[in-house]
């Protein structure tokens, strides 16, 4: 079984399972808005390691069963880190010369946003929440509007599939 994985399906939620093995990475923001460092704890809460400015870089010493999340510290809009939804930290595979481990760099960046994500976070920058319904748009686009990016709903649906339950 993987080490990321619990044996009970009511345990598989998405969490930080335990503090054995460390390792020590570099969050490196190649995305065009800052980014905020989600860890998720050892119930599955995220706790905030604060902000990365674009191009800027977080050093972190975390543990290889430490799940990772990033948003848009804007207006929460989900980053990736190497191409993943959620970051599950590698072993270091270099090493300095005094043998202490090399930091990993992991990037992060946009996924691709389907046009109508786009258009919703271009929408809610430019238009206060109390003018939606004067917008001349489907009823149901108004309704996409004010559901804003949730990180705990979004953390929900990543566990639902990971125990295999669809909505």
């Amino acid at each position: 079984m993987d080490e990321q994985e619990v044996v009970s399906g009511e345990n598989k939620a998405l969490r930080s399972l335990n503090s054995d093995v460390q390792t020590h990475v570099n969050f490196i923001n190649r995305s065009t808005r800052s980014a905020r460092a989600w860890w998720l704890d050892f119930s599955g809460h995220p706790v905030s390691y604060g902000d990365i400015r674009p191009s800027g870089l977080l050093h972190m010493d975390t543990f290889l069963t430490h799940p990772w999340v990033f948003r848009a510290s804007r207006n929460g809009a989900k980053l990736v880190a190497d191409q993943q939804d959620v970051y599950m930290p590698a072993a270091a595979t270099e090493y300095e010369e005094d043998g202490s481990p090399k930091f990993l760099n992991v990037v992060l960046t946009a996924p691709v946003y389907s046009l109508q994500e786009l258009c919703l976070m271009l929408i809610r920058k430019l238009v206060e929440e109390e003018d939606y319904g004067r917008l001349d748009i489907p009823e149901s686009l108004k309704t996409d509007l004010r559901q804003r990016p949730d990180l705990l709903k979004e953390l929900g649906l990543i566990n639902r599939l990971r125990i295999g339950v669809l909505i």
